[in-house]
């Protein structure tokens, strides 16, 4: 059975602005009917990297805040650290962003809550027991919420083909050893010869896994030591400490889509997502900057189903003309893979494909503009 996705394009009057139009997306995806009084509710966001400009704007995030106070419920907005190093990734850094950003109390009307502890370690374990993983490491402050709201800037990626809410829930919701499980099969690696030997990393590992070696004394890290929890990434001060990108892209979005698992499922009858298709940037919101936006803005969807609300995201931004000043896509018409344009080595039908598989919602869905 197809799932609903509500769809409100940018169109606007005097009689109906556009966060009217969102709140009536809400209520027509059974907001009111999803969380209730006094529900701890984890709005699931990213914040954007310092100097990114294309993340959700404050200004609809605070409309959804305002519909789900007026329930009595209790949202707080979340997101956790990053796996790479930059401005969030730890939780100092990354509140500090996300104020910079305009998700600040006064503007949001809801707390700002770094998920997964001071440097992304700390997770509830979620049994799965799916293909790659049986357990999966989510933050839990996402774990000890009664219900979950998605608010997802859906982009292009250069690994998933696109960001949308599977992405916003797999790889935005897991400690700092389950983000690095997804992306890469090896541990983390020194490069030598950006290496200062400060031993700032030798002094965080818990596993005893890196020492100081050669004359030089810089960092090497015992591979049969190493517990691959990623904490070493950000307590390099010159990033030294590296990934190795190594995962196939097929396993990697498996990966991912087993954590949204893990995320989701437990409150699939109290969670609602929504995807705003504006300025939908060839890159993800983790890079600090912005490029011209794939196609022009088509607007917002609603849907209680995961993969519905992707699959239909993807479908209006492919059946879109291509933005005239976008490198990428200047040449592409109507009906033309964007996301293949930004990325022509990923197929992002497979976590789209993975995510129906594992029962996680389907990708068959009717579009309904309100």
């Amino acid at each position: 059975m197809p799932a609903t996705v509500w769809f409100a394009d940018m169109r606007s009057s005097t009689k109906q602005n556009i966060l009217a139009k969102l709140e009536l997306l809400l209520s027509k995806a059974g907001l009111d009917e999803k969380i209730g009084r006094k529900h701890l509710v984890a709005v699931k966001i990213h914040f954007g990297e310092l100097g990114n400009t294309a993340y959700v704007r404050p200004v609809y995030v605070r409309r959804i805040i305002e519909r789900m106070r007026r329930t009595g419920a209790r949202p707080f907005l979340i997101d956790t650290n990053t796996l790479y190093v930059g401005s969030r990734g730890e939780s100092a850094s990354h509140y500090e962003t996300a104020i910079a950003n305009g998700f600040d109390w006064s503007a949001v009307g809801a707390p700002v809550v770094i998920g997964g502890g001071l440097r992304g370690n700390r997770f509830a374990p979620v049994t799965v027991d799916l293909k790659h993983f049986r357990e999966v490491e989510i933050a839990p402050e996402i774990v000890d919420a009664d219900a979950i709201v998605g608010i997802t800037h859906f982009k292009g990626h250069e690994m998933s083909g696109f960001g949308g809410t599977l992405k916003n829930f797999g790889m935005g919701t897991a400690s700092r050893h389950g983000k690095l499980s997804m992306h890469s099969t090896t541990n983390p690696r020194v490069k030598a010869d950006a290496c200062t030997a400060c031993h700032s990393c030798i002094r965080w590992c818990a596993f005893g896994a890196i020492r100081a070696a050669g004359e030089d004394r810089k960092a090497s890290i015992d591979p049969e030591r190493c517990s691959g929890c990623g904490a070493c990434l950000p307590t390099c001060p010159v990033g030294a400490i590296q990934i190795d990108w190594n995962q196939d892209l097929r396993g990697m979005q498996e990966r991912m889509v087993e954590y949204a698992f893990g995320a989701i499922a437990p409150k699939r009858e109290r969670a609602v997502f929504v995807n705003f298709l504006l300025q939908i940037s060839p890159l993800c919101d983790c890079y600090p900057f912005a490029d011209t936006p794939l196609v022009p803005d088509i607007g917002i969807l609603a849907s209680t189903d995961p993969v519905a609300i992707d699959q239909a995201s993807v479908d209006l931004v492919n059946g879109q003309p291509g933005h005239p000043l976008s490198h990428q896509t200047a040449l592409l018409g109507p009906g033309t893979d964007k996301f293949r344009a930004a990325a022509p080595k990923v197929d992002w039908g497979i976590q789209l494909d993975y995510a129906e598989t594992i029962g996680l919602g389907t990708r068959s869905y009717e579009l309904v503009n309100i």
